[in-house]
Order: structure tokens, then C-alpha cells, then sequence
């Protein structure tokens, strides 16, 4: 079964994560370090929100705002809908696609595990479908009609 734990599995696993009074400057930072385009708000070891590079985009630079001296908790997004290592990917993707989120933070017993994106619920059906057409062929090749 196609499942969020089994996501966070292939990542890394470090959390990344900046706070809500951190400058916009460092949240961006964060982004471009690691290669992603969005970063959990986490205060005293609680979710508080999400920030992503579209927050930063239009809420701070296009209103001429200086990401050096606004806070992230002004932009981000807060209380963010989150899902469980236990829920099912399809359902992520339902979630995802149905409200315009590319990334859902993941919270077990309401402690912050990590954040799952729309690319990585495709990669990891994509992963196992191949492996699907992969033991299927290898059925028919070997079991095949004269075989």
C-alpha cells in the first residue's frame, strides 16, 4: 500500500524548518539551500505554518516589501492542513489537488515528521507502478502462451 511514511522514507529525513520570527531573507535561504520550494514554520517544536516561495513572491515582493526586515509569520500560511505517515497517498493527492496545495506537512501523535510534496506522491507512484509493468513482464516473458 502506497502510504506517506513510505515518502518520507526516500527523503532525507532532515526537517526543514525556519521560525516565525525568522526574516522572510532566511526562510529563502533555506529554500535555495535545499533545493525546495517550501519550508515548515516551527516554533517551540510546534507546527505554526508554511511558508512557501509563492508567499514570498506575492506577499513580499510584490508589495515592495524588504525580506530582510519581514517576519515569516506575517507571510505564511498558518495552521496548515497536515496528514498522518499512516495516510494513503492517493488521499494526499485528492487533498492536493482539490485545494491547490503542493505540500502537506506530516504530523505524528502532533509532532512534526516531515512535509510531503505533490512530486513526491507522483515519483513514488510512478516508482511503483514501474515495478508493477516490471513483474507483470517478467511473468508474461517467462509464463508466457508456449512457455
Amino acid at each position: 500500500m502506497r502510504i506517506v511514511k513510505s515518502v518520507l522514507a526516500q527523503k532525507s529525513g532532515e526537517l526543514i524548518h525556519v521560525r516565525s520570527g525568522d526574516m522572510v531573507v532566511e526562510a529563502l535561504r533555506q529554500m535555495r539551500d535545499n533545493r525546495v520550494r517550501a519550508v515548515l514554520v516551527i516554533d517551540d517544536a510546534v507546527l505554526v505554518g508554511i511558508v512557501t516561495l509563492g508567499d514570498c513572491a506575492i506577499k513580499v515582493l510584490l508589495p515592495g516589501l524588504d525580506a530582510k526586515q519581514t517576519q515569516v509569520g506575517q507571510v505564511m500560511t498558518g495552521n496548515p492542513m497536515t496528514v498522518k505517515p499512516d495516510d494513503a497517498i492517493e488521499d494526499c493527492m485528492a487533498i492536493m489537488a482539490t485545494r491547490g496545495y503542493r505540500h502537506l506537512p506530516v504530523l505524528d501523535a502532533g509532532e512534526v515528521v516531515g512535509m510531503i510534496s505533490i512530486g513526491d506522491a507522483v515519483k513514488h507512484i510512478i516508482r511503483d507502478l514501474e515495478l508493477n509493468v516490471s513483474d507483470l513482464m517478467g511473468y508474461v516473458l517467462a509464463d508466457g502462451p508456449g512457455g
